[in-house]
């Protein structure tokens, strides 16, 4: 008797993953006005705590264009009634985590700590917030560091063309234009009573705290109460935001010359739509299609294609208010002017449009990857933190993350009409004998060239 061979088992069918929705927070607010964001998140056992403050950094004095970073570098080094050794050994104690940061409209300052220490960790941030002591010799050295920080930077191509790339995007006079963390001109003219000053804009009145990880069995308001919610400030009006008004002077090549160089470096950028914009959704697809790995639009043409390149890299720069598109990333010298024409050809043929599949193929990455974003307490308050600095509701992740699903190749289109439309600023960082000449004959547009 013969056992009869049966065929090849048909192969499961692949369903799509079910649509993955960002958590929703709740929120209290204390009598002093700061506003509590919580995730609840019972497999995590670190916690962790966004403070978002919101501060304008157009509000700086011109002279002292800085401060604000300068600030925060300075929040940990002592406060309360220890100074900066003994804070930091309080921190080591309570294996907590502190940092603080400053940026386009708000200072952050973050804590990480195990859940049985939560307490100990609050006391010490309300302290470094309400009471730090910016000790003489401390504000000097962070004020040394970041003149080094300056120059250091100044060496480093990448970090050169960003510079160069802020003050041709932006108009002269605004904020935008000039290093965050200020030049060694303001820095130098600053000193701990400036700082201090400073330090009296940072008020819990439209301040947010996020705190994700294991909260049950804490009674949180309580802990709020007794420590952050202790800092009650003289009051002062909340800053007011605005988005950086570009120069809208058309396409320029601002060229920095590297004697011997043997790559040349770009950054080039214009301004964008923040995330408050109505049609936000469709321009990280956009990014992700023209330079967001090496299968995209770019790089398939000068990395995989001519070999120009180990990688040129799109992406949008939401700011408090408003935004940049930024395309950055290193050639070899020799194909410096060629691979600009190239790359600028890749940004025009674009305006052409986009096919439904390659927009099915952003559409998947980005929402598909976007789950592991929020898989960690430090990455729910992050994200959190960053939606309460931008103004955005918590419901916004989610809503973008449908109107993402619905895109359509014209969408793509009218979010690509609306960067670069005035021209766009194009930074090299190279060797300006070897490169100049080929350069201007693109014709793209005027050539500008700077010392390195």
């Amino acid at each position: 008797m013969t056992t009869p061979v049966s065929g090849p088992k048909p192969r499961p069918a692949v369903t799509p993953p079910p649509v993955w929705t960002p958590p929703i927070p709740d929120e209290f607010t204390t009598a002093t006005g700061l506003r509590i964001v919580t995730h609840d998140l019972p497999s995590q056992q670190v916690i962790s705590i966004r403070t978002v403050l919101p501060v304008a950094l157009a509000d700086e004095p011109r002279a002292h264009e800085g401060v604000t970073v300068m600030l925060a570098r300075l929040l940990d080094e002592g406060a309360g009634d220890l100074d900066a050794e003994a804070f930091a050994l309080a921190l080591e104690r309570q294996g907590a985590a502190l940092g603080a940061g400053a940026q386009d409209g708000g200072v952050s300052v973050d804590v990480d700590v195990p859940v049985r220490h939560l307490p100990a960790a609050l006391r010490l941030l309300a302290d470094a917030l309400a009471r730090p002591l910016f000790p003489e010799d401390e504000v000097r050295r962070v004020l040394r560091n970041r003149i080094a920080e300056y120059e250091h930077e100044t060496t480093l191509a990448p970090h050169r063309a960003a510079r160069a790339l802020i003050a041709g995007l932006w108009a002269a006079d605004d904020r935008a234009s000039r290093p965050t963390a200020g030049t060694p001109e303001t820095i130098g003219a600053l000193d701990r009573e400036a700082i201090a000053a400073r330090h009296e804009a940072l008020q819990p009145r439209g301040a947010t705290v996020v705190v994700a990880g294991r909260l049950a069995g804490l009674d949180l308001p309580a802990l709020i109460d007794d420590t952050l919610g202790r800092w009650d400030p003289p009051g002062h009006p909340e800053p007011v935001l605005a988005a950086p008004v570009p120069r809208a002077d058309g396409t320029r090549i601002i060229l920095i010359d590297r004697p011997g160089a043997v790559q040349s470096e770009f950054a080039i950028g214009a301004d964008a739509p923040g995330r408050a914009d109505p049609g936000w959704a469709a321009y990280p697809v956009l990014a992700y299609l023209l330079g967001g790995s090496p299968g995209a639009r770019i790089d398939a043409l000068l990395r995989e294609d001519k070999g120009y390149t180990y990688g040129i890299r799109a992406a949008l720069r939401p700011r408090a208010r408003g935004g940049s598109f930024v395309i950055s990333g290193s050639v070899r010298a020799e194909v410096t002017a060629e691979a600009l024409d190239l790359l600028m050809g890749v940004l025009e043929r674009a305006r052409d449009g986009f096919a439904e599949a390659e927009l099915a193929g952003g559409v998947d990455f980005l929402t598909r990857a976007t789950p592991g974003r929020w898989a960690t307490a430090d990455a729910v308050a992050d994200e959190t933190a960053a939606l309460a600095l931008e103004g955005l509701g918590w419901d916004f992740p989610a809503h973008t993350a449908a109107a993402r699903r619905a895109l359509t190749p014209a969408d793509l289109d009218g979010a690509l009409a609306r960067v670069g439309a005035a021209g766009w600023t194009i930074v090299v960082v190279g060797d300006a004998a070897r490169t100049r000449a080929s350069l201007d004959a693109l014709g793209i547009g005027p050539l500008e060239v700077l010392p390195g």
